[in-house]
């Protein structure tokens, strides 16, 4: 699919999408951000819609600033897909008893574990980092460091909006195990918490919108929110891991 370009834009805006189908508001974000002296350029995909600040589904080129509202508040969201030995054949007609068994082990929603789970208890989880993760905890905005708590309990957790955990088949007809989730309530508190941060300093004030506030470079307030973001980005690759091996253990039990 080629792309359009947006007229009226301070910046090139390429559009990988009919315009006539992008909201207005959604249009005007991209309006909007494309008038901040920070951006280079804008990639508009075609899930582009409606978001804080910034549309969720572009990609903006930002040089010597970030703006943490336009990364988002689920910091470090992704996907995790582990392919199995199972085929279509193997998988029950009725596949509710599986979505019980896997409801029970990873909690959805707002929920958390009772327990911290135990990464050592998981088949094939990536131990390496784990410890020096959970020391630089210390490190990060002191905002949300009674947190801490909810953040070890909601480790290994799949949360909600467009977050999933499905079975899929390959077109050879092979089960992969899939989930999509993030940095969880501890990702987004940081997130909030550094929006509101940028949204305070001087150069930021008198946007055409307050959420498209930034940290420049070289500036404690870049430095922190760095350091956070990259926190968080590990908090949501070691969710998914313990989350992936968690989805197996189940179904190793059901397929045994």
């Amino acid at each position: 699919m080629s792309y359009v370009e947006v007229p009226g834009a301070k910046v090139p805006i390429r559009m990988w999408a009919d315009p006539a189908s992008v909201e207005d508001v959604a249009m005007q974000q991209l309006r909007n951000v494309s008038t901040l002296p920070w951006i280079k350029g804008l990639a508009v995909m075609p899930d582009v819609h409606f978001g804080k600040g910034a549309t969720v589904g572009s990609v903006i080129a930002m040089q010597g600033a970030v703006c943490p509202a336009a990364v988002g508040v689920d910091i470090g969201c992704g996907m995790s897909a582990v392919k199995t030995s199972l085929t279509a054949n193997d998988l029950p007609g009725d596949l509710s008893r599986l979505r019980s068994k896997i409801e029970q082990a990873i909690p959805v929603g707002r929920g958390m574990h009772d327990d911290v789970v135990d990464p050592g208890r998981l088949h094939g989880f990536p131990t390496a980092g784990w410890d020096d993760f959970w020391g630089r905890f210390g490190g990060i905005a002191e905002a949300v460091k009674f947190r801490q708590e909810r953040a070890t309990k909601q480790m290994g957790t799949l949360g909600s909006g467009n977050h999933f955990i499905e079975f899929c088949l390959d077109e050879t007809g092979s089960v992969w195990l899939m989930l999509h989730s993030g940095s969880r309530n501890i990702g987004k508190e940081l997130a909030d918490f550094h929006i509101a941060q940028a949204q305070k300093l001087p150069h930021n004030q008198g946007l055409i919108d307050r959420d498209l506030a930034v940290f420049v470079a070289d500036t404690p307030q870049m430095a922190a929110y760095r350091n956070d973001l990259f926190w968080a980005q590990e908090y949501a690759k070691f969710n998914r891991a313990i989350m992936m091996g968690l989805f197996q253990d189940v179904v190793r039990k059901e397929f045994k």
